[in-house]
């Protein structure tokens, strides 16, 4: 054999594997056209139509959000800000970057064609881009949620294929773009399971079989009939008891007498009254939120009647710090906040609209109510010296920023009071709208902030607002706030170990 002969077989360039890997893309469309899907002549057509602009994921998001559980909106605002993001991704880089045609449609049926055929390149396709971005959003998010939309995001993305409006590779491009782009979403504002406190320090507390021995006093004045419901149905020997707002003190005062688990469905307002009186006793709590903002609750990773049911079925409880204030003439406890001066007239205007203009809009438009009225900012002996201050908050717990999320607490037993103000000034306007703006939790200008164990002030004229979890009531004079460090033991679902 001559030395000069060369027996290695060559390889393909790229440009040949390029072909190759086009050949079979064409060919595995040519197979799904000239294969019979039963059943999906009358569906994927328009199912695929009524994707179209995103119009069929923006109705599914409203139906989730008219379930009208935190976990539902969530989950939908997700979806769509991943959908968001794959499709300004789609336009501005995806169909200028690869400019594919779109398929022949000889191969596909007339019954199948879309009436209306799309014009833009091929390559990758939009539709499954949007249908997979706002699947893997809502999953997420909520895992149930999201086993209820995949179906209809994977049927769309076929869709594209059965109607002839794209090769294979264009609908798995595009799905894989729209699931980058619902991680991408999450690394910019973390789930809730992300956020969620650490789940310490854990607590002995009783497990209940089928709820036998915890009872629950629900605030009917809450809108808690669906949650009781759901609770029923969950720990069928569990006693409830549904109540009028002024009936509440007196009901949890007399099933904690009875009980071995004191139970609360309602708002912030009415899980501070529970949360008192647990104290009182020696009893551990379970919360069912049940009102607007149910800040607590979400912060111990209750959101509905399922989560509170497994952690009580299970005996997981973890003990969480209560913040504590006393004056001359009052005294109390709060789980969430507590605030001086015009913040309490801030927070009802505040409330009032968010609803109706969301968080962020509320804030700066009941900043504006307030300052309509003549003030003076409120006089304060803070260490010995007089101060001015228009808002003085207090958090139980240090308040943060996850990411572009709103605030909220990181541990539930970090022993510290978060104090933040807005100084006193002659022309409060500016100060109290930045503030609004940059929201109660968050340092700005207008801000300063200090984190404490302890704190006591002086000099508080009589007839000073001061509002603690939706609570308002007066006090005077000399008021102490302190942290009672792991004080109250409440009962929250603990991560599942595999």
């Amino acid at each position: 054999m001559s030395p000069d002969v060369d027996l290695t077989v060559p390889r393909p360039g790229p440009h040949a594997l390029r072909d190759k890997l086009l050949g079979l893309d064409c060919r595995l469309f040519e197979v799904a056209a000239e294969r019979s899907w039963p059943g999906a002549e009358r569906v994927l057509p328009r199912l695929s139509r009524s994707a179209n602009h995103g119009v069929l994921w923006f109705a599914t998001a409203a139906a989730m959000a008219a379930v009208r559980t935190p976990r539902a909106r969530r989950a939908a605002v997700r979806g769509l800000a991943s959908l968001s993001l794959a499709s300004l991704t789609i336009n501005t880089l995806g169909k200028r970057s690869v400019r594919r045609p779109r398929p022949v449609l000889d191969p596909v049926p007339l019954a199948r064609r879309l009436k209306r055929q799309p014009i833009t390149t091929s390559f990758p396709s939009g539709h499954s881009a949007s249908a997979a971005a706002f699947a893997a959003g809502v999953a997420l998010e909520s895992p149930g949620w999201g086993a209820v939309v995949a179906p209809v995001a994977f049927s769309v993305a076929m869709s594209r294929v059965y109607t002839g409006v794209h090769f294979p590779s264009d609908v798995l491009a595009g799905a894989a773009l729209g699931v980058g782009a619902a991680y991408a979403v999450r690394g910019l504002v973390p789930t809730r399971a992300q956020a969620s406190p650490p789940a310490r320090p854990r607590a002995e507390v009783p497990a209940l079989e089928e709820g036998d021995g915890l009872v629950v006093v629900a605030n009917t004045a809450s809108g808690t009939s669906d949650r009781v419901r759901a609770l029923r149905d969950a720990l069928p020997r569990a006693e409830v008891v549904e109540c009028a707002p002024d009936e509440v003190r007196t009901e949890l005062e007399k099933a904690a007498a009875r009980a071995r688990v004191l139970g609360v469905c309602g708002g912030d307002g009415t899980v501070n009254a529970a949360a008192g009186i647990a104290l009182r006793h020696g009893l551990p709590l379970a919360v069912l939120p049940g009102g607007t903002l149910n800040h607590f609750a979400l912060d111990i990773g209750v959101e509905d009647a399922r989560d509170l049911a497994g952690a009580v079925e299970r005996g997981e409880g973890v003990r969480v710090d209560v913040g504590r204030f006393s004056a001359a003439d009052r005294e109390g406890v709060f789980l969430n906040t507590l605030s001086l001066g015009v913040y309490p007239e801030l927070v009802r205007e505040r409330e009032r609209w968010s609803g109706r203009i969301g968080g962020w809009s509320a804030g700066v438009l009941g900043a504006l109510r307030v300052l309509r009225a003549d003030r003076h900012p409120l006089a304060v002996e803070v260490g010995g010296e007089t101060r001015p201050l228009w808002l003085l908050f207090v958090g139980n717990g240090i308040y943060h920023r996850m990411g572009l999320a709103p605030g909220r607490r990181a541990d539930l037993a970090d022993g510290l009071l978060d104090v933040r103000v807005v100084h006193g000034s002659r022309r409060p306007a500016l100060r109290l709208l930045a503030a609004a703006a940059a929201g109660p939790l968050t340092r700005s200008p207008a801000h300063a902030a200090v984190q404490v164990g302890r704190l006591r002030l002086a000099g508080v004229e009589p007839g000073t607002p001061l509002a603690y979890d939706g609570e308002v009531t007066e006090v005077s004079g000399e008021v102490t706030l302190e942290k009672l460090p792991e004080a109250l033991t409440v009962y929250r679902p603990l991560p599942q170990t595999r």
